[in-house]
């Protein structure tokens, strides 16, 4: 082994230990599990260029911290030369490739809703009326369905539903809520895209994800700080209230590159490759927030 590759493998070996710290795991186990983090990830790779196991459901499901721990690292030229989340209106299809599409670069559109029908129908009552009892999206019983809690009491979407509209529709003063579900009722995504239509910035050839993602809460909450383990860059549209994200780079890059901040409002979409960024939200205002958004190829 070259010295140079001993010294990066110290050095990562060293990120993975305080970011294990910080997320209250044992140093033990990274010791127990780093040996195998370069041969897992070499073999991983091959298997997955030739195979179609990425579209199997897991048969266990590895702790986020662990995931988070042992991912790949990332080229930190996706990040270095950032130092802001651009705002931009009117840019063209090969601008967007070029500039943010996938290059990691984070951005605001401020244009790409203005013939949305969603901004008018899209809140806690018009999502309920479109699940039948019976939908796999309420209890996520099927591949594809997932629901996120965050710091709610909920453990189905189907028990958002079934809370009551003084607390839905914030007119008390109980506990807030934030949560978000992946979208898997074919019906209800028909009916969805009834209302908004693909961003007119993504690429000819980049094809969108069929699954819609949503996220819906109320002011003071929001997501923790975390990274998603997606395929693809995403899109996420500000449907209803304000978002402010934070977003962070990985360890590895974190004496390359800086953290970035950012509110998005309502009718703005924001475009970031959630699998290198380490984001958190916080709704902010008085409205009920909502987004829908999907990955991209």
């Amino acid at each position: 082994m070259s010295k140079k590759l001993r010294s990066d493998v110290s050095l990562l070996f060293e990120l993975v230990v305080k970011k294990a710290v910080a997320l209250g795991i044992d140093e033990t186990i990274v010791l127990l599990w780093f040996p195998n983090l370069q041969l897992f990830h070499g073999l991983a790779q091959i298997w997955l260029t030739n195979s179609e196991l990425h579209l199997q459901p897991c048969t266990i499901n590895m702790p986020v911290s662990i995931q988070n721990m042992f991912r790949p690292p990332v080229d930190c030229s996706m990040c270095r030369d950032v130092y802001q989340v651009d705002r931009v209106s009117a840019i063209s299809v090969a601008d967007f490739k070029k500039r943010y599409a996938y290059t990691g670069h984070p951005v605001v559109i401020t244009d790409s809703t203005s013939n949305w029908t969603a901004l008018k129908h899209f809140n806690f009552p018009f999502f309920k009326s479109l699940y039948s009892d019976d939908s796999p999206t309420l209890e996520s019983i099927r591949q594809g369905c997932q629901f996120f809690p965050y710091d709610t009491e909920f453990k189905s979407l189907g028990e958002v539903f079934n809370m009551n509209a003084e607390r839905a529709l914030l007119k008390d003063k109980s506990k807030p809520w934030y949560i978000g579900w992946s979208n898997c009722d074919s019906s209800v995504a028909n009916a969805l895209r009834k209302h908004y239509e693909r961003p007119y910035f993504l690429p000819a050839d980049a094809e969108s994800s069929k699954t819609d993602w949503v996220f819906m809460g109320s002011p003071g909450y929001g997501a923790h700080l975390h990274i998603d383990h997606v395929v693809n860059p995403s899109w996420q549209a500000q449907i209803s209230g304000h978002k402010h994200w934070t977003l962070e780079p990985p360890p590895e890059c974190s004496l390359d590159c800086r953290g970035l901040e950012v509110t998005v409002e309502p009718g703005e979409i924001i475009v970031l490759d959630t699998n290198w960024w380490f984001h958190k939200t916080l709704i902010v205002g008085e409205e009920i927030s909502i987004t829908i958004g999907s990955e991209y190829d």
